[in-house]
């Protein structure tokens, strides 16, 4: 094979002979490319292929014991995935090599690059296995002492109190509201940077500002100290999660495991509130007026968007979809839906299942004439 060959070989065909007599080399070649000739359409002809470098120069290890001749042919091919098992499959059809009645089956076809990839991971493990020897202790500790210096440079201050943030918590939707710097610094440590510190029992006002924009996980100590801040915090601020150190640790001493541990069972506030005996007074829901002009709005966003939105009574958005699968969408619903926002015209069917699952109002661009209004549904239209 030559050097053209090898770089571009995508494939090799690999097939057993077996013939009912001596033959050589020349004979199966010859036989290959004359009975395969006219199969295929002009395309996958073999000398054309050949000619134009999308075949390799056919290889044959051939072997006669007794009367009778046993090898292999290996055909290299730059062709697709389907053009080469094509071609392969056309080798079995050769009957003959020379005067000798022969059988050709196609063992297999190796895919070249697969081959190579195996090569690349297998030398990447022993190089990467060998980088990893070299790394003595002294060095580990500078590598520790490198990144401790960058987490302190990611550190910054957030708010008229300069709060210890992680430089993520203004662009961030979610955040962490945690205790002191020691607790913001570790959190960095393992790659998290969107948590900010209290500094103290009493929660500053920039904090308490800031968790009514933002998705809010309280992240605390697992002491009496925590458990005062999360009190301060549930009374000033919005909390949406709560989640401890282990009882009796600190934020600041946990191991990434611990971190990820804690991160993954926070719990709903809600449960907070339950498990404490506080009671929450709810916020008033909307007057009807106000909603009206609510979904009024959300119907201008939608505009042109093709898209379908199901709230529920607080205008909350439960699901949003493409129209074509808001009819399925309303079957299958279960929660308790309030109203649906959708870009597109009311038609009877839709106007059956909202009266089904009781809904109160469908806000839509137009609706269709022969629509009989039901009296339960409030309907809008742009």
């Amino acid at each position: 094979m030559g050097k053209e060959e090898i770089s571009t070989t995508k494939y090799l065909i690999h097939a057993q002979i077996n013939a009912n007599g001596i033959v050589e080399k020349p004979d199966v070649v010859g036989a290959i490319f004359g009975q395969t000739e006219g199969l295929l359409s002009n395309d996958l002809d073999l000398r054309e292929l050949q000619k134009t470098g999308r075949i390799g120069r056919i290889k044959v290890n051939i072997n006669s014991k007794a009367g009778r001749s046993k090898g292999e042919i290996v055909i290299p091919s730059s062709l697709d995935r389907v053009e080469t098992a094509i071609l392969a499959a056309s080798l079995e059809t050769i009957n003959r090599v020379g005067p000798c009645e022969a059988y050709i089956q196609v063992s297999k076809v190796e895919d070249v690059r697969a081959v190579k990839r195996r090569r690349v991971v297998d030398r990447a493990k022993e190089l990467y296995k060998g980088m990893m020897e070299e790394v003595t202790p002294e060095s580990l500790k500078m590598i520790e002492e490198v990144k401790e210096a960058m987490r302190i440079h990611e550190i910054t201050e957030f708010g008229n109190e300069k709060l210890p943030a992680g430089p993520n918590v203004v662009t961030s939707d979610a955040i962490l509201v945690v205790e002191g710097r020691a607790d913001v610094l570790n959190l960095l440590r393992y790659g998290v940077k969107n948590a900010i510190a209290v500094e103290g029992v009493s929660v500053p006002k920039t904090v308490a500002e800031l968790t009514k924009n933002k998705t809010v996980t309280a992240f605390l100590d697992g002491d009496r100290g925590g458990e005062l801040i999360l009190k301060e915090l549930l009374q000033v601020g919005e909390v949406d999660y709560v989640t401890r150190a282990p009882k009796g640790k600190e934020v600041e001493d946990l191991t990434k495991d611990e971190v990820m541990v804690a991160l993954r069972d926070k719990i709903p506030v809600e449960q907070i509130f339950h498990d404490m005996g506080v009671k929450v007074k709810k916020p008033e829901p909307p007057k009807s007026e106000d909603k009206i002009r609510v979904l009024k709005g959300i119907l201008k966003d939608l505009e042109g968007s093709g898209n379908a939105e199901i709230l529920d009574d607080a205008l909350n958005i439960l699901k949003e979809i493409k129209v074509e699968n808001l009819y399925d969408e309303l079957k299958d619903v279960h929660n308790n839906v309030y109203a649906v926002v959708f870009d597109g015209v009311i038609s009877q069917r839709l106007i059956d299942i909202a009266r089904e699952k009781e809904l109160k109002h469908i806000v839509a661009v137009r609706m269709n004439e022969m629509v009989k209004k039901p009296n339960q549904i409030k309907i809008i239209t742009g």
